[in-house]
């Protein structure tokens, strides 16, 4: 699986697409989906909650895809709101695991790829 982060609307999609040769049939945000990519994975992170063993097996679900997408969220203002922030944290937990289980991980900043690993 190939790990894909970045800010909102950094290029993260175009990039897949251009870099990767996927077309719009190939994405989708849900996991159960039978795409090859997954984005906005911080979302499903938020609908799991920071819950250990569901962002787990939700981390293990998502490795099956070909390339997983996701909006970094750590950056910027803390939320107020108690339950924006547990979707913040969740997001960054899952976020830490997807990048541990990536043969490959990509930050996107303004349109442009930079390899982790």
């Amino acid at each position: 699986m190939i790990y894909i982060f970045g800010p909102y609307a950094a290029g993260k999609r175009e990039y897949v697409r251009e870099a990767f040769g996927y077309t719009e049939a190939d994405f989708s945000t849900k996991a159960e989906d039978n795409c090859r990519v997954l984005y906005d994975a911080q979302q499903l992170a938020s609908k799991v909650g920071n819950r250990p063993e569901e962002l787990e097996k939700l981390a293990e679900q998502l490795c099956r895809k070909e390339v997983v997408i996701a909006t970094e969220t750590g950056c910027g203002v803390v939320p107020i709101d108690a339950a924006e922030r547990e979707a913040r944290e969740a997001a960054g937990r899952l976020s830490i695991l997807l990048a541990k289980r990536a043969q490959k991980v990509i930050r996107v900043w303004c349109g442009l790829p930079e390899s982790l690993r």
